[in-house]
């Protein structure tokens, strides 16, 4: 946890053999999550009377990439997502995190 950034970050499982990292902004309002198995960083934003649990959101991310994990990049060109374009809505700790990466709203 970082009081002066307000974020919490914790690992989690993602599949047999791989981990994720899922980083809870409070300041603002969002939850960012980065799977080494992809090329790819995805962001969602939480209502403040609302944060869902860290399984609830671990789910619902590696739902959203292919819970196989297999082609999280053909199945956002098929969706056609394009990656975040402005950057500077996210904090500092999410855009360490997916600073070598493209990123995408979940």
């Amino acid at each position: 946890m970082s009081k002066k950034e307000r974020t919490g970050t914790f690992a989690v499982r993602d599949g047999l053999n791989a981990s994720a990292v899922v980083v809870y902004d409070y300041g603002k309002l969002l939850v960012g999550y980065r799977s080494w198995r992809h090329r790819a960083c995805y962001i969602t934003r939480v209502d403040k009377d609302n944060i869902p649990g860290l399984d609830a959101v671990a789910e619902t991310f590696q739902r959203r990439q292919g819970r196989g994990g297999h082609r999280a990049e053909a199945k956002e060109a098929g969706d056609n997502a394009m990656p975040l374009a402005d950057r500077s809505i996210l904090g500092t700790t999410v855009n360490i995190l997916c600073s070598t990466v493209p990123v995408y709203w979940a």
